[in-house]
């Protein structure tokens, strides 16, 4: 059983993190006012004092604990350590991301040290830090304290001595409603809307002063996002997740990079290294060291994956521009549509961002797998064009594994978590990125609304129907777009493959003639297609995709928007708006009411 201390961001992660494997666990929170949706989760909620957090340790067998509490909770954070300690229970401490420390800004310790040559102060610190200000009101200060607006922090902002007129309230990071000279902050990371505060703040030519966050008491396990999370609990509690997720080609060449670069240029060969994600986390990565080299074993975790072990090394030399040299193992390029032209070597995109990130110099790095060209007669490389070995490949860095019926459960929890919220509108995805291109057109659903499909697209909206929702917004880029036009309501690639001859089909319904006979990814017709067409083969796209699916959400309205690599949104709403859809008021305005609406 896990034990989690949120109320804030990390926690709030930390929930969709274990939410994942259906298992048990409790969350924490000191006041109760966290709004948050727990399917596999028990909360619990007041202060838990050290004798209080064993008696609950040991009552409910936990064997790890999750501190994703606030950084400027130094009284909990010792209290867990200690316990941790006490109990011989591992314990996970979920940091937030820091920038460095700007030197514009005028940092201090702790609040006697905020200078008295301020006329007005705007204190964006929380209720809690107002009797530690109230002594600068004394020597002429105007004081303004932004405070949540909720009934509870306004009742403790007014028994410590603030008045109504002095309050003003949190509703963005970047809000600042008074007139004020001077700022305070908490060096509150990322994820408390620092950055956000500091602009804003810049922008009103205001002093910014920053309390520095504590140094909190020692721990092992330190990690500072979702990945880094879900890999330390599977390290800690393996038996928690029933499948473990595993390292993209990309981030083990990421991670052979950074050591080869370590030793070459510091001297240093560490067994593990840290290497940023695109999200901006830090992972911990083994690694090895060669004569010449570094490596990384590719670890695929429980995903069925053909590159499971293989090793992935990297060279590192001095260059006058940054390099990436795909060498044996790594394949190249031979035909158009991907990320790079034909003759560079087979390192996508995210890849090569994150060694130029991570790496932080001008170099030459040639990536190596040996057994990378034998590897590669196993997968769909040589179909696509990619010749001579592997490709290094990975969007997030990390993969997550499922099974075939626990993805569909997943996706079923999350669905019902959707309906749960409220929202009039459920909108479902293949991933993050048409996700976040969608996201736009919806801009008041809450995030439970958004769900991601994967390759399933008949049974999330099979799943739908089953739940009674009556608004779905169903995003799709062109590569299962096509897959799905033809029928194929799983979009893997180990149930269907792109069909160049039903491609033809849907170009000649739409008046289009190109020659698509070299073409090897679907998203190449995006560039084929003249743009003063594109509307036209979407159009025929969505027609065919929305034959498919009516069928499945017969008591709902279904809205089908078509993706392009840049955003561009292409949308058609289905001619089967069921009564009941229309008219039970759960249409949020979203919806686009004509054929064509969405283009740009």
């Amino acid at each position: 059983m896990i034990l989690v201390f949120g109320g804030t961001t990390e926690g709030r992660k930390a929930v969709e993190v274990l939410e994942e494997s259906g298992s048990t666990y409790y969350y924490s929170t000191k006041t109760g006012e966290q709004a948050i949706t727990l399917h596999h989760g028990q909360r619990i909620d007041g202060a838990l004092d050290a004798e209080a957090m064993r008696a609950f340790c040991r009552e409910h067998d936990i064997r790890l604990i999750v501190d994703a509490a606030h950084p400027f909770a130094s009284q909990l954070h010792l209290t867990i350590v200690r316990v941790s300690e006490a109990l011989n229970v591992p314990a996970i401490r979920y940091e937030r991301i820091y920038l460095p420390r700007d030197p514009d800004i005028t940092w201090i310790d702790d609040y006697n040290e905020i200078p008295h040559n301020i006329h007005s102060l705007l204190a964006t610190t929380g209720v809690q830090s107002i009797a530690k200000l109230k002594h600068l009101e004394t020597e002429g200060i105007q004081i303004y304290y932004r405070i949540l607006n909720r009934e509870s922090s306004v009742a403790l902002a007014l028994k410590q001595g603030a008045s109504e007129e002095q309050l003003c309230y949190y509703e963005n990071p970047g809000d600042i409603p008074v007139e004020a000279d001077t700022i305070l902050l908490k060096e509150s990371g990322t994820s408390g809307g620092f950055p956000e505060k500091v602009e804003a703040a810049k922008a009103r030519n205001m002093r910014i002063i920053a309390l520095k966050r504590p140094e909190p008491p020692p721990l092992c396990t330190i990690v500072n996002g979702p990945y880094g999370l879900r890999r330390a609990v599977e390290k800690l509690l393996p038996e928690f997740f029933p499948l473990h997720s595993g390292l993209t080609t990309g981030t083990c060449a990421t991670a052979a990079a950074v050591a080869a670069a370590l030793r070459r240029f510091k001297g240093e060969a560490p067994d593990e290294v840290p290497v940023i994600l695109p999200n901006g986390e830090t992972i911990m990565v083994a690694v090895g060291y060669g004569d010449d080299y570094a490596y990384c074993i590719k670890e695929a975790g429980d995903d069925p994956d053909v590159t499971n072990g293989l090793e992935i090394r990297a060279k590192v030399e001095p260059a006058v521009s940054f390099e990436i040299v795909g060498g044996k193992g790594v394949g190249v390029f031979t035909l158009p549509g991907f990320d790079y032209p034909p003759g560079e070597p087979a390192v996508n995109k995210a890849p090569r961002q994150m060694m130029r990130e991570n790496v932080g110099a001008d170099v030459r790095i040639t990536i190596t797998v040996p057994e990378g060209e034998e590897t590669a007669r196993r997968t769909f490389n040589p179909r696509l064009g990619i010749e001579g070995g592997i490709s290094i490949i990975g969007v997030s860095g990390i993969v997550k594994p499922f099974s075939e019926e626990a993805f569909i459960h997943s996706i079923r929890k999350c669905l019902t978590v959707a309906k749960a919220s409220g929202a009039g509108r459920v909108v479902v995805n293949s991933g993050g990125k048409s996700e976040r291109f969608v996201r736009a057109l919806y801009p008041d659903l809450p995030r439970q609304a958004f769900v991601e499909y994967g390759n399933y697209i008949g049974e999330t909206l099979r799943i739908a129907h089953e739940l009674g929702i009556r608004h779905v917004t169903l995003g799709v880029m062109l590569g299962k777009a096509v897959k799905l036009a033809a029928g194929h309501l799983d979009t893997h690639s180990r149930k269907t493959v792109m069909d160049k001859a039903f491609i033809q089909q849907l170009l000649t319904e739409s008046g289009i003639s190109i020659d698509i006979s070299t073409m090897t990814l679907a998203r190449e017709l995006w560039e084929r297609i003249p743009s003063d067409r594109l509307q036209d083969f979407a159009t025929t796209v969505i027609s065919h995709c929305a034959e498919h699916c009516r069928p499945l959400l017969p008591d709902a309205a279904l809205t089908i928007l078509l993706i392009d690599d840049e955003g561009n949104i292409y949308g058609l709403l289905s001619d089967f708006v069921p009564a009941a859809a229309e008219d039970d008021g759960s249409n949020d305005g979203g919806s686009h009411q004509c054929r064509h609406a969405v283009h740009g």
